[in-house]
């Protein structure tokens, strides 16, 4: 919830702490960043020194940033608190992930990652909602403040129901080297991504070059080099941060390629989607929450019968299926979007997204970790929750990119339509790019900008049609990995079940 509940009182915190479209998009981009970058790391440290351990260190931590992102008063605070947030979630994700994993099998685990996931998925969505109430009627800064209560109930939770466990088979300590790599490699690529709007992708403005492909080549070297490292590391029975050789298992290979491209798609867009809503097309930070919440009310309704639907067609036709109906709805979305479009329309499309995220979520979690050894479900759920984080960073850095790239262009192109003087247009087209659309209503509330503010939303809305389009194409590539996942253990099991019952009778 933490993840998303933000993105709905971004335009105001944008407004309040005076947040650059740069900051913005940091603000969001860095605690996926950090999650990601330290998420491997954490379930090796998991799988050592035991999971719950980490699930309460990392929950105080957590809790412990949440009360400074909530107390700051500018940007570069906020974004620090939100770097201390996303540290704490990547000691907490793969502890949980890899203790269902460890504690539940056959169908029992299918079930209780279905639960997992369509927690996770649900409230993703509810995010929106609080943060809108928020923000409305008490504060943006309870979204951060929020935590606290509840993640003092976790605690308690935890120390009374969560078993203890690890990976007994473990041998020798921690990859410094490898976590180091790893990270620094992430960071800088995600970096780059972000930058890229400000620096230049590769020339500045003042002709020099940019920062930015450097970082950008610097990053990928390091992971090239980090996987090489493991390699030879493990062929030589050394201690690696990850064993890459899961990537073999065919399961796990190409789920964790659909699961990248898909949280790339989907966080993209719900970074996205509420900047639209209340800069273009008029919404409250409420009313925004409560369209978002269509999509919870979705993934909810179809949560409850997809261990039943899974039995019967199988992992990979729900986890299909999910994934077409996200593609169908974000891509009628992208097609749909105008200055008017009816609120409903807008809610009928996030309903069936959400049926789809409910369907292809858990089930691709469980996909993902089917045929793997319990032994090793801590290095592979960190290792599969860092592809899915790393999605979801690289979906704000470039899809969010991708807007402000195509609002300047986009309100340049309609200041020109609307007849607003060539010599205003550059300063205005400046304020809405770098606030990310924020400054639209005070420029449609301002009697000598009405038109322009106009002509901004139109743009706003034309962007916007851009980004969820690739936001759409970029679903379908994930739904085009899942063509190659294999049958699941749990589901050739229920099968032999099944045949033996039908033998019998």
């Amino acid at each position: 919830m933490d993840a998303t509940i933000v993105n709905v009182a971004l335009p105001e915190i944008i407004r309040e702490v005076g947040l650059s479209s740069t900051q913005a998009e940091w603000m969001n981009a860095v605690y996926s960043l950090m999650f990601a970058a330290l998420l491997l790391t954490a379930g090796r440290i998991g799988d050592l020194w035991g999971r719950r351990r980490l699930l309460l260190i990392g929950m105080v931590v957590f809790i412990a940033a949440s009360v400074v992102a909530g107390s700051v008063a500018d940007g570069g605070a906020l974004i620090a608190a939100r770097t201390v947030q996303g540290i704490g979630a990547a000691l907490i994700m793969p502890a949980t992930l890899s203790t269902v994993n460890a504690v539940f099998g056959g169908r029992e685990r299918a079930i209780a990652f279905a639960v997992w996931g369509s927690t996770i998925g649900g409230m993703a969505a509810v995010g929106p909602l609080v943060g809108g109430w928020l923000t409305t009627d008490v504060s943006w800064r309870w979204a951060f403040w929020l935590n606290v209560p509840v993640g003092l109930a976790v605690l308690a939770l935890v120390i009374w129901a969560v078993p203890e466990t690890r990976d007994e088979t473990a041998k020798g300590g921690l990859d410094i080297r490898g976590a180091v790599m790893s990270s620094l490699g992430m960071a800088a690529i995600v970096f780059g991504l972000i930058e890229g709007g400000r620096y230049g992708w590769w020339l500045q403005e003042d002709g020099s070059l940019s920062p930015v492909p450097v970082v950008i080549a610097l990053g990928l070297v390091l992971m090239v080099v980090f996987v090489r490292d493991q390699l030879v590391r493990r062929r030589r029975g050394g201690v690696v941060l990850v064993d890459l050789a899961l990537f073999g298992l065919r399961s796990f290979r190409y789920g964790s390629i659909a699961a990248l491209v898909v949280a790339l798609g989907e966080f993209g867009l719900l970074f996205t989607l509420p900047l639209l809503l209340q800069n273009a097309l008029g919404y409250t930070p409420l009313g925004t929450g409560w369209l978002v919440l269509f999509l919870a009310i979705g993934t909810f309704l179809v949560s409850g019968a997809t261990p039943q639907l899974t039995r019967r067609i199988g992992a990979r036709a729900v986890v299909r299926t999910g994934l077409a109906l996200e593609a169908l709805a974000v891509g009628a979305l992208a097609v749909t979007l105008s200055i008017d479009v009816s609120g409903v329309l807008i809610a009928v499309w996030l309903f069936v997204y959400g049926a789809g995220v409910g369907m292809a979520t858990a089930q691709l979690t469980s996909v993902i970790l089917a045929d793997v050894p319990v032994a090793e479900s801590g290095q592979a759920s960190g290792l599969q929750s860092t592809v899915r984080q790393l999605g979801s960073s690289l979906g704000v850095a470039i899809l969010g990119t991708l807007l402000m790239v195509s609002l300047g262009q986009a309100t340049e192109t309609r200041l020109a339509e609307a007849g607003v003087p060539a010599d205003a247009a550059p300063a205005i087209v400046d304020t809405v790019r770098h606030s990310a659309g924020a400054a639209i209503p005070e420029l449609q509330a301002d009697p000598a900008t009405t038109v322009a503010g106009d002509a901004a939303a139109q743009a706003m809305v034309d962007a916007s049609k851009v980004t969820t389009g690739v936001a759409a194409g970029v679903i379908l590539l994930g739904l085009a990995a899942t063509l190659a996942l294999p049958r699941t253990r749990e589901h050739d099991e229920s099968d032999a079940v099944e045949d033996g019952a039908s033998a019998a009778a």
